[in-house]
């Protein structure tokens, strides 16, 4: 690696709007971050599987074949 090209990294603390904080090495001091695993519905399990708007997901299926055991 070249010398003097890379920028310093130092320790960072993450903070999240929820009030969770994280440690991690950056370029920054500090960062502040909307959502973290704590509080995203995908990691929380309040994510719901499907928008079903007018049946376009359950049409799709009988167009295609397709049922919940063929998806895995």
């Amino acid at each position: 690696m070249k010398p003097e090209i890379h920028p310093e990294t130092t320790e960072c603390t993450i903070t999240c709007v929820c009030g969770a904080t994280y440690k991690t090495f950056s370029t920054q001091s500090e960062m502040r971050v909307d959502v973290c695993a704590k509080c995203h519905p995908f990691y929380t399990g309040q994510q719901t599987r499907f928008i079903d708007t007018a049946g376009r997901v359950e049409s799709f299926r009988r167009r295609y074949g397709l049922t919940d055991q063929s998806e895995k």
